[in-house]
């Protein structure tokens, strides 16, 4: 068995585990991993465009808002606006800040019949650490992968 094969064995499982609708849960570098090795692979990055242009960027990612910004509200075109980016056979993973918005973006994608839907697990930024900051435990950057500044 492969690497790619080894690691979306291992996402599925843990979404078994997890009991998730879509196809797994990736973490950040299991993610990278899967853009190097799936040539269709798409990442789809659900956080606002405030977050693209303060906090950073992933290079090569598809960018749709999950919830507006300003005003926090859904993005009721998001399904739209997905599936023009997104072939319904391609392996598309998400990513938000946390993991929050990604899960529920890999949901409705699992629900629309995109059967390879993943998740990727704490996100860009991560979790909380014990001040209340994130970058240090978790996450998309944390783990040093590409990223540009917005």
């Amino acid at each position: 068995m492969g690497k790619l094969s080894e690691t979306l064995a291992l996402a599925q499982e843990r979404a078994r585990s997890l009991n998730l609708a879509y196809a797994g849960a990736l973490t950040p570098r299991e993610a990278w991993d899967v853009l190097q090795l799936a040539p269709g692979a798409k990442l789809v990055d659900v956080r606002t465009r405030a977050e693209w242009d303060w906090v950073g960027r992933v290079p090569g990612a598809v960018e749709i808002e999950w919830m507006l910004y300003p005003g926090n509200e859904p993005n009721a075109h998001f399904l739209a606006q997905f599936k023009r980016q997104v072939d319904p056979e391609a392996l598309v993973m998400f990513l938000c800040r946390s993991g929050a918005r990604s899960n529920a973006a890999a949901n409705l994608a699992a629900a629309s019949g995109y059967t390879n839907a993943y998740n990727i697990l704490e996100g860009f930024e991560g979790d909380k650490d014990a001040s209340g900051h994130r970058n240090k435990v978790g996450g998309w950057r944390h783990a040093g992968l590409p990223w540009i500044q917005g």
